[in-house]
This record gives C-alpha cells, sequence and structure tokens, in this order.
C-alpha cells in the first residue's frame, strides 16, 4: 500500500501571468490543488506548511504535513504572505534557481526559486512522486545540474 499525503495545494494569485507560469502544466494532476487567489474564504486546513523565503528549514520531520505554494510575483508575494501567515513557513535555502529572473523592482531574494522549482525541491526533500513534476519546465535540464540531481 502507498503511504497518503496530504494534497500540495498551490495558491495562484489572480494577475499572475500565465504564460510565465511554471506550475500551470500540472492542473489537473492527482496530488495537486489549486485555488485562485485572493481565497474567498481563510485558508483553514490543518497540517500543512508553507513553502517561504524565509523560515525554519523544510526537513523529514515535515513529511506528513501537506504543502502549500503562493504562486505569484515577488511584488505580490508579501501581500499573499500576510494572508497565510497563520500557516508555519518551511524554507528551502542552499539551492539555485535556473529561471533566469529580472526584478524592475529589486523584491527577487536572493534564495527566490521558480515556483515549480520550489515544489520540486519540497517533493523530493519529503520523498513524495516526483515523475512528470518538471517534465514541461523549460530549464529542467539546468536547474537539476545546478543541484547536482
Amino acid at each position: 500500500m502507498e503511504p497518503s499525503f496530504p494534497p500540495a495545494i498551490i495558491v495562484r494569485h489572480r494577475k499572475e501571468n500565465p504564460k510565465k507560469c511554471s506550475v500551470i502544466p500540472l492542473k489537473g494532476r492527482p496530488g495537486i490543488e489549486f485555488l485562485n487567489y485572493p481565497l474567498q474564504d481563510k485558508f483553514s486546513r490543518e497540517g500543512y506548511i508553507r513553502l517561504a523565503a524565509d523560515g525554519p528549514h523544510l526537513s523529514t520531520a515535515d513529511v506528513h504535513l501537506g504543502i502549500l505554494l503562493l504562486d505569484g510575483s515577488w511584488r505580490w508575494a508579501g501581500a499573499m504572505e500576510k494572508d497565510f501567515s497563520h500557516v508555519p513557513p518551511r524554507s528551502l535555502s542552499g539551492f539555485q534557481t535556473a529561471y533566469p529572473r529580472v526584478s524592475k523592482l529589486g523584491t527577487d531574494p536572493d534564495n527566490g526559486l521558480a515556483s515549480i522549482e520550489a515544489l520540486y525541491i519540497a517533493l523530493r526533500t519529503l520523498s513524495r512522486p516526483l515523475e512528470g513534476i518538471l517534465d514541461n519546465y523549460r530549464w529542467k535540464a539546468e536547474f537539476l545540474y545546478k543541484n547536482g540531481w
């Protein structure tokens, strides 16, 4: 019997450009749910951690928890994070992005990752299925290479 994990939840900002969105190809995939931001009601699912630029490092101690990923540009990240501040944050420091980022506002953190990269790292760290996660990611090979996979 395969272990059962809570679904990964991706909350997409309504203004996020779908052409630049790295996680859209995962829509309809088992084990991943999409919600649109702003939510109608406060996020109230128990047993979730939020992937964030700051906070304790995600570890195997979090293996039974669900993953919450906020998907939007860094300029909207602050507002989104405020609405989900009650969900404990976990950081993914020590990894390199392959996504070519250009921030006119200087809002990208040094340890910023593309949403698909953050999701892949979190799933890998928690020993969850990875098959097909990066299949549609344009910078897949470079991302895997940069991080020694």
